[in-house]
């Protein structure tokens, strides 16, 4: 019901809107171009997102194959099983998913966008398998999604390569308030999903591996602030994808030990990221429209000199206002807010307080709603219930916390 109110909402605010400026500005443009993005929009969400997305999921969910056949996803669950089993309580602890999830995590975490993917459509496709009603969000399922939404990155690569391009003095000088607003939208959405699954953070083994994780982070941000700009950019992308192919070869290499017939292992796999790429493409588009009407009416840009007027009567300093496109669109469209940012760089200087705000916007979050049609879209879950609201307050957090962290580095 949630996702048919959004769709419903996305559309009628735009039709609304469109008339408004018709009848009352004399825009005569506004349904041609509102057309004409549907059009644009659905073309993106099956030759740009969908097909490229296949290949990769097919050649990540064959390499997840060989993984779970030589026993390497199951030991890295294990390690770390004392903390998933807590957090996913209704998952038996020897369930390969926990690893799926870790990998998913560690992925994003990395900054690798394109092996997160695979890694996390198969760990909600495990996660469906265990799911009593097939139709309705699990618990697991929610506490994942609104995880995976909060989107961790410990180094924004694509960010920082951006401002490098837009003529930043320093392009990694939003890293801790990246890494700073992304940790507060990660925590929030643990804290929230927590509540409503009654689920214990202050338990001794959850609040041991929270406190390690929060050190582990504050370690990574000490030692990164510490190195120049040119060893962050090296060393960050040495170590990602470092990780990422050592990840690849040992699941080669323990198949190989196991005497595993690993490309008909491989093969076997990877026939399903194929699957599950087609299966995702009803969803994507019917979301994708649905954003671009919304966008292309020019709601998100009535919001902002809405915010703006607001925040004029109330006397404080405004400048945080012209950077919140990028923070409104976020949640609905990451190539949408990925181009506000750049747009924002270019109108008000990539080391502008503005410019650096839009970037901070950028990295505190995933995009909740192409995460939600994405993920449960693969698996044909219907009933959402409260993945899309703790997914948003988690945002909201992250956006708050960018703004101030923001002025403190900035301003």
């Amino acid at each position: 019901m949630a996702l048919n109110w959004i769709w419903f909402l996305f559309f009628g605010v735009a039709f609304v809107v469109a008339v408004i400026q018709y009848l009352f500005f004399g825009n005569s443009e506004i349904f041609k171009i509102l057309v004409d993005g549907m059009f644009d929009s659905a073309e993106i969400a099956v030759m740009k997102i969908a097909l490229p997305l296949a290949g990769v999921m097919t050649f990540f969910m064959g390499i997840l194959q060989v993984g779970e056949k030589a026993g390497a996803i199951q030991f890295l669950a294990k390690r770390i099983g004392p903390f998933f089993t807590r957090l996913f309580p209704e998952i038996p602890k020897d369930h390969p998913v926990h690893g799926q999830m870790i990998m998913n995590f560690s992925a994003n975490l990395l900054g690798l966008d394109n092996a997160a993917t695979p890694f996390g459509l198969k760990a909600m496709q495990s996660l469906q398998e265990v799911n009593p009603n097939k139709e309705t969000a699990s618990n697991p399922q929610i506490m994942f999604l609104v995880l995976h939404s909060a989107g961790p990155v410990l180094i924004p690569l694509s960010i920082m390569a951006q401002r490098a391009i837009y003529g930043a003095q320093d392009a990694s000088d939003i890293f801790i308030p990246c890494l700073m607003a992304t940790y507060a939208t990660t925590i929030t959405g643990l804290i929230i999903v927590s509540i409503k699954q009654k689920i214990n953070l202050l338990e001794p083994v959850l609040f041991a591996w929270l406190a390690g994780l929060t050190a582990f982070l504050g370690g990574i941000l000490w030692y990164f602030s510490s190195l120049p700009k040119e060893a962050i950019e090296i060393q960050s992308k040495v170590i990602s994808n470092g990780i990422l192919f050592l990840l690849i070869f040992s699941f080669i290499a323990a198949a190989m030990r196991k005497k595993i017939d690993i490309f008909g292992t491989f093969v076997e796999g990877a026939k399903g990221g194929f699957e599950t790429s087609v299966k995702i493409i009803p969803y994507l588009v019917g979301m994708l429209v649905a954003i671009s009407c919304l966008r292309n009416s020019g709601v998100l840009g009535y919001m902002v000199d809405g915010i703006k007027y607001l925040v004029d009567l109330s006397g404080i300093d405004n400048r945080w206002v012209d950077a919140m496109p990028t923070a409104l669109l976020h949640p609905v469209s990451g190539s949408g807010s990925r181009a506000m940012m750049i747009d924002t760089m270019k109108t008000f200087g990539s080391d502008s307080f503005v410019g650096r705000l839009s970037c901070v916007f950028q990295g505190s979050a995933e995009t909740v709603l192409y995460v939600v049609a994405l993920y449960f879209g693969s698996v044909q879950v219907r009933n959402i219930r409260y993945t899309l609201w703790a997914g948003l307050a988690a945002d909201f957090v992250g956006i708050v916390t960018a703004i101030w962290v923001s002025y403190l580095f900035f301003a």
